[in-house]
Protein backbone atom coordinates (compact mmCIF):
# COMPACT_ATOMS: atom_id res chain seq x y z
CA UNK A 1 0.00 0.00 0.00
CA UNK A 2 2.49 2.43 0.82
CA UNK A 3 4.35 1.61 -2.48
CA UNK A 4 1.02 2.46 -4.40
CA UNK A 5 0.64 5.73 -2.39
CA UNK A 6 4.63 6.85 -2.99
CA UNK A 7 3.99 6.17 -6.98
CA UNK A 8 0.69 8.13 -7.21
CA UNK A 9 2.17 10.94 -5.05
CA UNK A 10 5.28 11.19 -7.07
CA UNK A 11 2.73 11.18 -10.64
CA UNK A 12 0.20 13.34 -9.30
CA UNK A 13 3.27 15.93 -7.87
CA UNK A 14 4.61 15.59 -11.59
CA UNK A 15 2.00 16.62 -13.77
CA UNK A 16 1.89 20.14 -12.72
CA UNK A 17 5.18 20.33 -13.37
CA UNK A 18 5.15 18.99 -17.12
CA UNK A 19 2.41 21.33 -17.75
CA UNK A 20 4.50 24.15 -16.34
CA UNK A 21 7.03 22.96 -18.37
CA UNK A 22 5.12 22.34 -21.63
CA UNK A 23 1.72 23.43 -22.07
CA UNK A 24 2.28 27.22 -22.36
CA UNK A 25 6.40 27.36 -21.59
CA UNK A 26 6.49 31.14 -22.93
CA UNK A 27 4.03 31.96 -20.29
CA UNK A 28 4.96 29.77 -17.19
CA UNK A 29 8.51 29.70 -17.43
CA UNK A 30 8.39 33.64 -17.29
CA UNK A 31 6.02 33.65 -14.70
CA UNK A 32 8.28 31.27 -12.38
CA UNK A 33 11.39 31.50 -13.43
CA UNK A 34 11.79 35.26 -15.70
CA UNK A 35 12.92 32.97 -18.65
CA UNK A 36 11.84 34.26 -21.86
CA UNK A 37 10.94 31.57 -24.32
CA UNK A 38 10.55 33.14 -27.12
CA UNK A 39 11.70 30.56 -30.51
CA UNK A 40 10.22 27.42 -31.76
CA UNK A 41 13.23 25.48 -30.79
CA UNK A 42 13.38 26.36 -27.19
CA UNK A 43 9.14 25.96 -27.25
CA UNK A 44 9.90 22.37 -29.03
CA UNK A 45 12.50 21.29 -26.20
CA UNK A 46 10.33 22.14 -23.13
CA UNK A 47 7.41 20.47 -24.61
CA UNK A 48 9.54 17.50 -25.19
CA UNK A 49 10.26 17.66 -21.71
CA UNK A 50 6.96 17.52 -21.01
CA UNK A 51 6.43 14.69 -23.09
CA UNK A 52 9.22 12.65 -20.88
CA UNK A 53 7.86 13.86 -17.84
CA UNK A 54 4.18 12.80 -18.64
CA UNK A 55 5.84 9.05 -19.77
CA UNK A 56 7.14 8.75 -16.29
CA UNK A 57 3.84 9.93 -14.82
CA UNK A 58 2.14 6.79 -17.09
CA UNK A 59 4.92 4.55 -15.79
CA UNK A 60 4.52 5.13 -12.08
CA UNK A 61 0.53 4.87 -12.56
CA UNK A 62 0.93 1.73 -13.84
CA UNK A 63 3.33 0.53 -11.55
CA UNK A 64 1.19 1.53 -8.26
CA UNK A 65 -1.99 -0.28 -9.96
CA UNK A 66 0.06 -3.42 -11.55
CA UNK A 67 2.05 -5.82 -8.99
CA UNK A 68 4.27 -6.76 -12.44
CA UNK A 69 4.90 -3.26 -13.02
CA UNK A 70 6.29 -2.10 -9.78
CA UNK A 71 9.58 -2.94 -9.24
CA UNK A 72 10.04 -1.06 -13.12
CA UNK A 73 8.45 1.82 -11.88
CA UNK A 74 9.86 2.25 -9.06
CA UNK A 75 13.71 1.87 -10.68
CA UNK A 76 12.23 4.09 -13.17
CA UNK A 77 11.17 6.87 -10.51
CA UNK A 78 14.57 6.40 -8.75
CA UNK A 79 16.86 6.85 -11.95
CA UNK A 80 14.52 10.09 -13.29
CA UNK A 81 14.54 11.79 -9.47
CA UNK A 82 18.73 11.03 -8.31
CA UNK A 83 19.02 11.90 -12.19
CA UNK A 84 17.57 15.19 -12.49
CA UNK A 85 18.94 15.55 -8.68
CA UNK A 86 22.69 14.68 -10.17
CA UNK A 87 21.94 17.21 -12.81
CA UNK A 88 21.03 19.77 -10.67
CA UNK A 89 24.35 19.61 -8.35
CA UNK A 90 26.53 20.30 -11.64
CA UNK A 91 24.68 23.19 -12.21
CA UNK A 92 24.62 24.56 -8.52
CA UNK A 93 28.94 23.84 -8.69
CA UNK A 94 29.06 25.54 -12.28
CA UNK A 95 26.80 27.97 -12.50
CA UNK A 96 25.57 29.04 -8.93
CA UNK A 97 22.52 29.06 -7.07
CA UNK A 98 18.99 29.37 -9.19
CA UNK A 99 15.90 30.80 -8.02
CA UNK A 100 14.94 28.96 -4.62
CA UNK A 101 12.11 26.90 -6.25
CA UNK A 102 14.32 24.64 -7.85
CA UNK A 103 16.44 24.48 -5.00
CA UNK A 104 13.46 22.64 -3.19
CA UNK A 105 12.93 20.75 -7.11
CA UNK A 106 16.72 19.37 -5.60
CA UNK A 107 15.61 18.53 -1.97
CA UNK A 108 12.28 16.49 -3.29
CA UNK A 109 14.27 14.36 -5.73
CA UNK A 110 16.87 13.57 -3.74
CA UNK A 111 14.76 12.77 -0.84
CA UNK A 112 12.08 10.73 -3.35
CA UNK A 113 14.84 9.16 -5.11
CA UNK A 114 16.33 7.79 -2.48
CA UNK A 115 12.81 6.35 -0.95
CA UNK A 116 12.21 5.02 -4.20
CA UNK A 117 15.28 2.50 -3.96
CA UNK A 118 14.20 1.40 -0.43
CA UNK A 119 10.90 0.49 -1.78
CA UNK A 120 12.42 -0.92 -4.57
CA UNK A 121 14.39 -2.76 -2.14
CA UNK A 122 11.92 -3.82 0.19
CA UNK A 123 9.64 -4.92 -2.86
CA UNK A 124 11.87 -7.18 -4.54
CA UNK A 125 13.31 -8.70 -0.94
CA UNK A 126 9.26 -9.54 -0.30
CA UNK A 127 9.06 -10.95 -4.28
CA UNK A 128 11.35 -13.08 -3.64
CA UNK A 129 10.01 -13.97 -0.54
CA UNK A 130 6.99 -14.47 -1.91
CA UNK A 131 8.22 -16.94 -4.56
CA UNK A 132 10.07 -19.09 -1.98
Amino acid sequence: MKTRAFLIFCAVGLVPIAMGYGAMPSASLDALFGITVDTVNLTHIMRAVMGLYVGMVVLWLWGAFSLTMRAPALAACAVFMLGLAAGRLLSFLLDGMPHWLLVVYFVLEVILGLFAIALYRDHVATSRGNAW
